[in-house]
Order: C-alpha cells, then sequence, then structure tokens
C-alpha cells in the first residue's frame, strides 16, 4: 500500500508540473551561511585555502567544500553562471544575480567578533542591507552603459529572480555553543529567530521579490563539530550515531519554519513561496549513506584525528612545517566523492549533487503560487 501511494504522489506531482510551464528565473539571489556561500567570507577574512575547491574548480573558490554548493547546482539548472559573492570586489559579474550568504551567518545577529564565536557579523537582516543598497545602486551604476550595463541586473530582474534562503542552522548551534538547553533554545529562541527570518522575507517582498525558494535546516546532531563540542553519553546519539535531541531542535526550527512560510503564502498574496525539505535529503544520507554510494557518513573527508578525522584546533588545510618543507596535517581522504561530509561542517560536492537531485523537482514549481 505504501508503494502505491508513493506512486499516486509522485504522479500528483508530474502532473502538477506538466500543467505548468517550466519555470525560469534571469537571476538568482542568494542568502545563507556556508551552506551556499560562494566567497563572501573568504572576501572579507581572507581566502578559504585549498583543499578547497580541488574537486571541482582545481583550486580554492571561496567554497568550504571540496567543489560545488547546492546554489551552484541550482544555479547550473537554469543555465545561470555560478553566483559571485556581494562582498567580493574581484572578478565578479552580478549581470544574473548576487549571492549575500557568508559562512558562519546567523538569521539573528548575535554579540560576538568572528575570532571570538566563529560566528560571521553579516546576519540576515546585514544581508538584506547588502541587497537593498545593491537593487537601488545597481540601476543607478548600470545607467551609465559601457561595462556596467553587462556587469549588472536589468530593473526587471528583481521582480523576476528567485531569492533562496539557506539559513538558520548556525542561530541554532549558536545557542548551543552559549550553553543553553536544547529546551531554551527550542522555546525561547526559535520563535524570535523566525520571527526575524519573517520580517526580511517581507522586507524584500516589498522591494518587488515574488518567488522565494527556502531551505529548512539540516540534521545538525550528525556533524562532528557540533557532536564533539560538549561530551555526550552514549544514550544519547541514535542507532545511526546522531545526536537525537539536537536532530529534534532542527526538526523543531523546521517545523516552525514550515508554518511561517504557511503564513507568509497567506499575507504576501503575490509571492510564490516554496518552502524545500532539505532535512530528509540529508538525513537519508547519513542513514543510507552506502546505498547512495558513499563509504563515509559521519567520518570527516578532511581533516585530522578522532573519532570523526576532526579536530577543531586543526582544520582542513592546515599545514605544518617540518625540516623546511610544508606538510598537511589536516589532509583530505582520498576518494572526497565517496564521503559525505567534507571537513566536519560541510558537505561535500558529491554529498551536494545527491541532495540538489532530492530537491531539484521542486524547481520546475517555483514560479507558481502554491
Amino acid at each position: 500500500m505504501k508503494s502505491i501511494i508513493s506512486s499516486l504522489f509522485a504522479l500528483s506531482l508530474l502532473s502538477l508540473s506538466s500543467a505548468h510551464a517550466q519555470c525560469h528565473f534571469p537571476a538568482i539571489f542568494n542568502f545563507g551561511d556556508s551552506n551556499s556561500d560562494t566567497g563572501g567570507l573568504s572576501a572579507a577574512f581572507g581566502q578559504a585555502g585549498p583543499p578547497h575547491g580541488s574537486s571541482f574548480f582545481g583550486s580554492p573558490a571561496g567554497r568550504y567544500c571540496d567543489g560545488r554548493l547546492v546554489i551552484d547546482f541550482i544555479a547550473e539548472s537554469f543555465g545561470l553562471p555560478y553566483l559571485s559573492a556581494f562582498l567580493d570586489s574581484v572578478g565578479s559579474n552580478f549581470s544574473h544575480g548576487a549571492n549575500f550568504a557568508t559562512a558562519g551567518s546567523p538569521i539573528r545577529a548575535l554579540n560576538s567578533t568572528l575570532r571570538q564565536s566563529g560566528f560571521s557579523p553579516f546576519s540576515l537582516d546585514v544581508q538584506f542591507v547588502q541587497f537593498s543598497n545593491f537593487h537601488n545602486r545597481s540601476q543607478t551604476v548600470r545607467s551609465r552603459g559601457g561595462v556596467y550595463k553587462t556587469m549588472l541586473p536589468e530593473a526587471d530582474s528583481f521582480s523576476q529572480a528567485l531569492y533562496t534562503f539557506d539559513i538558520g542552522q548556525n542561530d541554532l548551534t549558536a545557542g548551543y555553543f552559549a550553553n543553553k538547553t536544547v529546551e531554551q533554545i527550542g522555546t525561547t529562541d526559535v520563535p524570535e529567530i523566525i520571527s526575524q527570518f519573517k520580517n526580511t522575507l517581507t522586507y524584500i517582498y516589498a522591494q518587488g521579490g515574488r518567488y522565494f525558494w527556502i531551505h529548512n535546516t539540516g540534521p545538525i546532531g550528525c556533524l562532528a563539530y557540533v557532536i564533539e563540542w560538549f561530551p555526550l553519553k552514549a544514550s544519547e546519539f541514535d542507532s545511526h550515531g546522531c545526536a537525537s535531541s539536537l536532530n529534534h531542535l532542527a526538526q523543531k526550527f523546521n517545523d516552525a519554519l514550515k508554518q511561517a512560510v504557511i503564513e507568509l503564502r497567506a499575507s504576501l498574496s503575490e509571492a510564490a513561496i516554496t518552502y524545500v525539505d532539505v532535512y530528509s535529503a540529508k538525513h537519508e544520507l547519513f542513514v543510507h549513506a552506502q546505498g547512495h554510494g558513499f563509504k563515509r557518513s559521519l567520518v570527516s573527508c578532511c581533516g585530522h584525528g578522532g573519532k570523526y578525522n576532526y579536530n577543531k584546533n586543526i582544520g582542513c588545510g592546515k599545514k605544518v612545517t617540518v625540516k623546511g618543507k610544508e606538510i598537511y596535517i589536516g589532509k583530505p581522504c582520498d576518494e572526497p566523492g565517496k564521503a559525505v561530509i567534507w571537513d566536519g561542517v560541510h558537505f561535500t560536492q558529491a554529498a551536494n549533487k545527491f541532495i540538489f537531485e532530492k530537491i531539484s523537482p521542486g524547481l520546475s514549481m517555483a514560479c507558481h503560487r502554491q
């Protein structure tokens, strides 16, 4: 019976998709954290060095990954170039959108510096201010003609663009790292975080944005950097090796985010808002990694030591000098394409491709109100 229901659901999705014209967007404007940062943090605080980028770009490309991110695969699917980071002034082209995401960004601003906490100062409210300024100034500068006309988006692109969001993970981990209980974060922090998210999306709508693609957050209890922050008892892990309470916190955030999307659909009459369940796709990788061609699930490809090949003091790419020669101690594995996790924090290109393939059918309906 379950397989029949699944087949009927798949057919209904197919009929919905074929009933609508395929969506196309001339531009993408992205907001988020390291899951979708294509060079923002690197531009602001120094490049993410090798071996980042090695599986696809051949050298570091501003991404905390061995290659492409989900946002890169989304851009590819629409025939658009990879998004340039708004903060990157070298070699950027914004004619088909811009990326305001930076690694470590939360939705809610944190009262700390990057070096104190590891979290970015470019919270979602700051990213919106950057977008707003870009929206206004890009048209003034574009009107000068010449090269500016080819490097900046047309005015209509802002109302026709897809606005993508992948943010919230850092808000949850910031509370956890600050020694708050999972219950405190879920009860006190999450409602305020979601409220701020709703405000930002409403502000973008007021500036003409109409198409929104919103990722929920992933199973943070399966990530080495979270698991290893505080000692956990064996009873706190599920049968797959993930911290149950932290995954439940992510699900609580996702429930609140989904409810927010329902409310936004009701209040923003011209908006097409897609809620995207990346949690399920990522969790599937951790639970059935081998069934999908992966050899490593929880264990990082690039890192050093310990149960998960992760050490927060010896990150991916860390080098030491021995007898005048630099050697990796935070070195990559031989087969990053067989690993789910790149560096204890971020997913590999192969995992990102898997996640994209799971969510990509929804892109054909992202321009239609649901």
